[in-house]
């Protein structure tokens, strides 16, 4: 029981709020867990009705950045290092690599990266490849404190549950009594910013972009919004350009302008020109 009652169209209104502002969609069965967490957070500023703490986010001047907190306090950031890694050192060999013998300077966006273990395990097999000063590279998520934890480069151990390339790892994490810690350089080659990937003018500041990865988090959205948010990417693209989804989601029942590809049982999507 929520330490706030909240009837079925209160649910409503402020899931479809939280919707709107962020993707993330809660069904009726994730009821219980929305109401106990936006309770929890409407109990923290001072509010003792979920009532009141709606109006608040909804009319309020200020309540567009306490909704940003709320949000930052809903997101799932589960995330760890070197998760399905061999999409990324395809990536880095078949994509990458070619544009920069090219004589380019390709930029790859991490979108939705939570804590940042993605776009730091890329930083590593670019830097294994001599690569990673000769790209830019990008890592954007939603939510401040994620963001924060990704800066630091501070991590506790489960962010390495799985370890394919203890080589790898060991090179480039330290793990000491209080964990584990990202090399320095690593954390300096990737600009950090918050951007949320409903909001198109944001998602366009980017600019254009050779590989976009948004894995992993597309299952969080309804159709509709996932269908936007492919949007906002795919204009992001520059011609010629991929996104990588994860291995268990598919975009290709939504009819996008992207065509599916393969290479070395990898596979991604990429902007026709």
């Amino acid at each position: 029981m929520s330490i706030l009652p909240a009837s079925a169209p209160l649910f409503s209104i402020l899931s479809a709020l939280v919707e709107e502002y962020s993707g993330l969609h809660y069904g009726l069965s994730d009821r219980d867990i929305f109401i106990d967490r936006v309770g929890s957070r409407a109990m923290e500023v001072g509010f003792d009705s979920l009532l009141d703490y709606y109006y608040y986010l909804r009319y309020d001047p200020a309540g567009s950045l306490e909704l940003e907190r709320l949000v930052d306090e809903l997101v799932v950031n589960e995330t760890f290092f070197f998760r399905e890694l061999e999409p990324l050192r395809v990536l880095v060999s078949e994509l990458i690599e070619p544009r920069v013998r090219q004589g380019m300077r390709p930029r790859i966006w991490s979108a939705a990266c939570s804590t940042g273990e993605e776009p730091l395990t890329l930083a590593m097999l670019l830097a294994e490849a001599g690569l990673l000063s000769r790209v830019d590279l990008i890592a954007s998520d939603i939510s401040q404190r994620a963001l924060g934890r990704a800066r630091a480069g501070k991590f506790g151990r489960r962010s390495m549950r799985e370890v394919p390339d203890p080589v790898l790892a060991n090179r480039y994490i330290r793990e000491d009594a209080s964990g584990l810690t990202v090399s320095a350089e690593l954390r300096r080659s990737i600009d950090w910013r918050r951007i949320n990937l409903c909001d198109g003018p944001s998602v366009a500041a980017i600019g254009a972009c050779d590989v976009i990865l948004c894995r992993n988090v597309l299952i969080y959205f309804s159709d509709e919004t996932l269908v936007r948010v492919i949007g906002h990417l795919t204009q992001s693209l520059a011609p010629d350009g991929v996104i990588f989804v994860g291995v268990s989601e598919s975009i290709l029942r939504f009819g996008t302008v992207l065509e599916c590809e393969e290479k070395n049982h990898v596979f991604f999507y990429r902007k026709r020109v």
